[in-house]
């Protein structure tokens, strides 16, 4: 993500030393300590505890991807090995070791990303736009989403005392929102707006990009992934309304898997043929364990080849393209975007052939294939593909052409919106020897003479 650069103070530049030399003694302390405590012995313990990961996944992927007397026995195995690892190292007395290292390792993590937090890199914000307020707005709400959201905040009531002209979609009818939001725009609407799921949200964002219009999002959906990346209060969807009268507007990327397009993402494979089942609705959990053994293991579904840019991806069980990449690396922000406006997609591409490529995968995450690219095509040995789209499911013609048009929507938010934390730096041990080992500014980023240009008073 670009960066710009903030002045930093001496006091500031202290205090990133400070916590860069913090950061490396704790992890030095993480690391030593089942060494010092246990000698040999915490050492094979250490090997065992990874060992025992390694199995818990390989059990957990036996779990998935067998039935019968095998998928009983694999999910015994799965719950028992973390309780033996655990039991070896209570035994050994170093149990407590493990926690403290955690702790420390946590710590550690912490003070390096505050170290790297503040030198004066700070992550682009989204240019907003002041316009003047809508004078025909259109809203379509959905009294189902969220669990009644809509009636439960007053939605309607409050969307009409502020002048919009709001259409309630049928509980009983399956209602084309599409061909209402073209009707409100033939009519003169000069915003439009939905308050539902993203599925909702991303047909008629498609509409208003055609014709130019801002769209308003309402949170009022279970769990409106779309607006929590926008920084809105998904708690209050009744606040989403405020941009009608004090608010600003957006540019944001609006993606395409063929001709449907989606504010989130697209998936294909596993996912894609497991919200296509009638009894996915009723029985998530039980649809996906009857459904997932033939899924993964290739005797049921399409084939799938996913060409991202110049490569190629062969047989994967899953593929999942986004409106712009999600966090990867943060536990506390994974799923979320940092950004809607960078002009790519984001790709990961999942291919587990056996028990062992499951355990690689999650002791080393690098092995996932996550990228991004401005077009993906997924193509399949089969005329359509079943496919999760913002979390409908659809059938598209293969060969499927994923693309972003960057900017292309004009989102209205309010002024006063909780906004989108700024994602923690990733961690550079090498760059933190280099600010703990500073004793002046000179870890401080420097600026270039462009940026100095730009920020110099003008004569």
């Amino acid at each position: 993500m670009a960066g710009q650069v903030r002045a930093v103070t001496p006091q500031a530049h202290r205090r990133q030393a400070w916590a860069a030399r913090a950061a490396l003694v704790a992890a030095l302390a993480a690391l030593s300590l089942p060494l010092v405590e246990g000698g040999l012995g915490g050492l094979m313990l250490l090997i065992a505890g990874f060992a025992g990961l390694a199995v818990t996944v390989a059990a957990l992927w036996w779990t998935l991807s067998r039935r019968g007397a095998v998928r009983m026995a694999a999910a015994t195995l799965a719950l028992l090995t973390p309780v033996v690892v655990v039991t070896l190292f209570a035994q050994a007395n170093l149990l407590w070791v493990v926690v403290l290292s955690g702790l420390l390792w946590s710590a550690a993590v912490w003070s390096g990303r505050y170290a790297l937090r503040t030198t004066g890199l700070r992550s682009t914000r989204a240019k907003e736009y002041r316009t003047p307020p809508p004078r025909r707005p259109f809203l379509l709400l959905n009294p189902r989403s969220g669990g009644g959201k809509v009636e439960r905040f007053a939605l309607r009531e409050k969307a009409e005392r502020l002048g919009a002209r709001v259409v309630l979609l049928d509980a009983e009818e399956r209602q084309d929102v599409v061909a209402l939001a073209r009707a409100a725009v033939a009519d003169g609407a000069d915003l439009l707006g939905v308050g539902g799921g993203d599925g909702t949200q991303a047909l008629v964002a498609a509409v208003a990009a055609e014709h130019g219009l801002p769209f308003l999002v309402i949170a009022a959906g279970t769990r409106n992934h779309f607006a929590m990346d926008l920084g809105l209060d998904r708690d209050d969807p009744a606040a989403c309304l405020d941009a009608l009268t004090d608010g600003v507007e957006l540019r944001v990327d609006l993606c395409f898997a063929g001709d449907r397009p989606f504010v989130n993402n697209a998936s294909f494979g596993v996912y894609g043929a497991v919200v296509q089942s009638p009894g996915y609705r009723d029985d998530k959990v039980g649809t996906a364990l009857h459904l997932l053994p033939e899924l993964l293991t290739r005797q049921r579904g399409p084939r799938l080849t996913a060409r991202i840019g110049r490569s190629t991806v062969t047989d994967p069980q899953a593929v999942l393209i986004s409106n712009n990449p999600y966090r990867m690396d943060d536990p506390f922000g994974f799923g979320r975007r940092a950004r809607l406006d960078s002009g790519r997609l984001g790709v990961v591409a999942v291919k587990v052939d056996s028990a062992v490529d499951a355990a690689e995968l999650v002791l080393d995450p690098r092995g996932l294939g996550t990228t991004t690219s401005h077009e993906v095509v997924i193509d399949a040995d089969v005329a359509e593909v079943e496919a999760g789209i913002d979390g409908e499911a659809v059938l598209l013609p293969t060969p499927v052409r994923c693309r972003v048009e960057r900017r292309a929507l004009r989102v209205r938010v309010p002024r006063g919106r909780p906004g989108i934390p700024d994602p923690p730096p990733r961690l550079d041990w090498r760059r933190l020897r280099k600010l703990a080992a500073a004793v002046g500014r000179t870890a401080v980023p420097v600026r270039s003479r462009a940026d100095r240009e730009r920020t110099s008073p003008r004569p």
